[in-house]
């Protein structure tokens, strides 16, 4: 009880590590039952203290050993749930189904504009077989059709993946065999990312290659269209590929609280969670403000890309002044 209580678990939590019921620890704990040794030597190796420890008939409360300090995962001041080993396995398998999902639905998206394009030079090379009306009206319902399929592959697993928003703003606290367990996965996953990462950034490098060919070839302006509906279905396969394994890498990324979704950029981005808002509000008044009173509406668009730059500006200072407040 004293090992448990200095871990902060509840009895059933300690339960669940072992996979027995709270029930058997609440009897160990009030000495009705013993443990087997199979459970000892378990409970030695989650508590880091020998058998003997286990077995001794009488403790002095001065002999437990200090707490152990465990990876950041275990401390809990600030966290406001824990986070059991079903509920990360449960978010690493929907993150794996819904990036295919998403991924599908920005591949959709990209290639919508495909058959307008090439339907569009068609009209042009071969004007008798297909006038420029109907190839602009067949692309145009073919483009808002396949938009709005991914559209719809975006929205609906964008909602499914909301329900784990906590994982990328909220602190919480994994168990210990939970946070090896999805360490092991992604290092397991390692291989299979750097692969993806290397194959979608070289798909959409490539992707340029047919257009410049058929540029030193051919010079037909059919076959330059049909070489750009070609670059984007390069492009297409390439962000598929990414999304589909960065969605993954980043769902072990989180459960694991590491790189931007520390515990201290988590804290950080909630106390200046309301500062984009407030920026972009007053770059809208001064945008609107300078245009109506000047009247120079060609050349106050400026503002846009001047107050882009200095927004990363302002986000980094704040970010820069926080941390040091930290320290």
């Amino acid at each position: 009880m004293l090992l448990r209580k200095q871990k902060g678990w509840s009895q059933e939590q300690l339960a669940e590590q072992l996979g027995i019921s709270r029930q058997s620890v609440s009897k160990w704990e009030s000495g009705a039952s013993v443990p087997d040794l199979d459970k000892i030597i378990k409970l030695s190796q989650i508590f880091d203290v020998s058998t003997d420890y286990l077995l001794k008939e009488e403790i002095e409360i001065e002999e437990a050993p200090e707490k152990i300090k465990e990876p950041d995962v275990w401390h809990e001041e600030d966290c406001v749930r824990r986070v059991s080993s079903g509920e990360a396995e449960q978010y690493i398998d929907d993150i794996k189904y819904i990036s295919k999902k998403m991924a599908l639905g920005v591949f959709i998206c990209i290639l919508s504009p495909i058959c307008l394009i090439v339907l569009g030079g068609l009209s042009e090379y071969k004007a008798e077989l297909l006038s420029e009306n109907m190839a602009g009206g067949i692309g145009m319902v073919v483009l808002l059709f396949m938009l709005v399929v991914g559209v719809a592959f975006l929205i609906l697993n964008g909602m499914k993946e909301s329900k784990y928003e906590f994982f990328e703003k909220e602190i919480f606290t994994l168990e210990y065999d939970t946070h090896a367990s999805v360490l092991r996965q992604k290092e397991e996953f390692e291989p299979t990312y750097q692969k993806g990462i290397v194959l979608g950034v070289s798909l959409c490098i490539i992707s340029v290659i047919p257009l410049f060919a058929a540029m030193a070839v051919s010079d037909s302006d059919f076959v330059y269209v049909c070489c750009i509906g070609l670059l984007l279905a390069f492009i297409a396969c390439g962000v598929f590929v990414l999304i589909s394994v960065g969605m993954v890498h980043e769902s072990y990324t989180k459960l694991l609280q590491e790189g931007d979704y520390t515990r201290k950029k988590k804290q950080i981005n909630k106390k200046f969670s309301h500062l984009p808002g407030i920026y972009w509000c007053m770059v809208t008044a001064i945008y609107l403000g300078w245009s109506f009173w000047t009247n120079h509406w060609d050349k106050s668009w400026i503002i846009w890309p001047v107050a882009g730059v200095l927004f990363a500006a302002v986000m980094g200072i704040a970010y820069a002044v926080s941390g040091k407040e930290k320290e």
